[in-house]
């Protein structure tokens, strides 16, 4: 049986997005649900738009999102003399021909088509054929190579996603395989690549269809059986455009700093285009055990931030609270703030409440560092009415040792104040709250008070007679 190889092939000519990296997922997610190979191509000859900072934020957006490859990187540029090689075969079969028109020649016959109704195409003035009187060589001109598409019958295949698709071999003309200096371009490069790496399946955008069967003939040309193919429709961005830093989108690495965790976002990616039954949440090891190609959807799927978040979300309260806190402490970290072991049951008591680690840190962020009270808020709660209540609090704590420091003492203390001060809970934990965390409201009081050094509820409590 032969062994699935899938490649993901981006071109660094600026930062990766959520639709790019989508037609990464499939191809990564149908090696590892076969026992296959994923292979990472950095496709790098267009040398004008290429650009390193844009193979880093590739290189590490998948690796954030656990999508290593197991072949690669490879770089088309460093490959040049490899595709050479494969041109001088098909020269010596007679595959391809220079041509020698010139860029204002093609305009002028673009242009003439055009006005014609015609499609602008290529009409084969340099093509050899038997009999034929081909032009003069121009002086000083350097030919670009062209393809010998094969004027006759069809290119069909079936497509995973798109079904069959036929295309005549009339409407493709004689595709540039080699500019005037002798460099390869795009539509050859990917071909030898693909035979050289033995890919299996490309599966990439809907934006390729069109290059597909030109890559198919080429192919043939080769003697070697194409790939299968699964085009797969285009991401949308929330206006219902076509995803893009145009139209703006942001760079995968950046949903990282905003806190969104791997392990979601390859949950909602895989949404955008495949299913399984009604499943919404899923882990990775689920979607890789239930990933096919049979599932992918035809129709172009919409980005929903909301929704994003909400998978996040769930992502988040479902997680070990001890690989929450390791998440949580990079972001603190960010910010010079010291955590310690305290972080891990911080984190299980406030991750109910946060839609990202950002969000998360920022609640854990007041047990280690100062917090600024809103004058809104201060105003609002911390009235003179509850004062002497929360000093009564502050005192009761006090006198707490160490080892009695629990959410039940704690608890059974709100409780004696609430007695004394004739109080009922709102009014004495919203103040209480708000001289803590900066926010009335959060997790049940106790909890969060315990949670706390109890040096510092003493000093942030005293500021109530501020």
């Amino acid at each position: 049986m032969t062994t699935v190889r899938t490649r993901f092939a981006p071109s660094p000519t600026g930062f990766i997005h959520l639709g790019n990296i989508r037609s990464a997922l499939y191809p990564w997610a149908y090696a590892r649900a076969t026992g296959g190979v994923f292979i990472l191509r950095i496709e790098d000859t267009d040398l004008d738009r290429s650009n390193q900072a844009s193979v880093d934020v590739i290189l590490e957006g998948m690796k954030w999102l656990g999508m290593d490859p197991d072949e690669g990187p490879f770089y088309q540029m460093q490959r040049i003399d490899r595709y050479k090689e494969v041109l001088a075969q098909l020269q010596d079969r007679g595959a391809v021909y220079p041509c020698y028109m010139s860029v204002q020649e093609l305009d002028a016959l673009r242009e003439r088509q055009m006005q014609a109704k015609e499609k602008p195409r290529y009409d084969g003035t340099w093509r050899p054929e038997p009999g034929k009187v081909l032009p003069p060589i121009p002086e000083g001109v350097k030919p670009v190579l062209r393809f010998k598409n094969p004027t006759e019958g069809a290119v069909i295949w079936e497509d995973k996603v798109k079904g069959s698709i036929h295309i005549s071999n009339q409407e493709l003309d004689d595709l540039v395989i080699a500019r005037p200096d002798g460099t390869p371009t795009y539509n050859f490069c990917v071909v030898v690549d693909d035979i050289d790496m033995k890919i299996t399946h490309v599966i990439r955008g809907d934006d390729h269809v069109n290059n597909t069967p030109r890559q198919i003939n080429i192919f043939k040309a080769l003697g070697v059986e194409p790939p299968v193919y699964a085009h797969l429709p285009t991401v949308l961005n929330e206006a219902g455009e076509k995803m893009s830093k145009r139209n703006g989108a942001k760079a995968v690495t950046q949903y990282k700093e905003e806190g969104y965790t791997a392990d979601a976002m390859v949950n909602y990616l895989a949404r955008l285009g495949w299913s399984h039954g009604d499943d919404e949440i899923f882990s990775r090891e689920q979607f890789l055990q239930w990933f096919n190609l049979d599932h992918l959807g035809r129709s172009a799927a919409q980005f929903d931030e909301a929704k994003l978040r909400w998978v996040n979300a769930q992502h988040i309260k479902s997680m070990e609270d001890s690989q929450l806190a390791l998440m949580v402490k990079e972001f603190l970290d960010k910010e010079h703030i010291t955590s310690d072991q305290r972080l891990v049951a911080i984190c299980a008591l406030f991750k109910d409440r946060c839609d990202t680690l950002v969000a998360l840190a920022h609640w854990a962020r007041a047990f280690y560092a100062d917090v600024q009270v809103p004058v809104v808020e201060r105003e609002k709660h911390v009235v003179s009415s509850v004062v002497g209540a929360i000093e009564l609090l502050s005192n009761k704590l006090s006198k707490l040792s160490a080892s009695d420091w629990t959410k039940e003492a704690i608890a059974s203390l709100l409780k004696e104040v609430l007695a004394e001060a004739t109080l009922k809970m709102p009014q004495l934990a919203m103040p209480v709250r708000v001289l803590l965390m900066g926010t009335p409201q959060t997790p049940s009081l106790d909890s969060v008070i315990a949670l706390f050094d109890p040096q510092v509820v003493i000093e942030r409590l005293k500021a109530a007679k501020n």
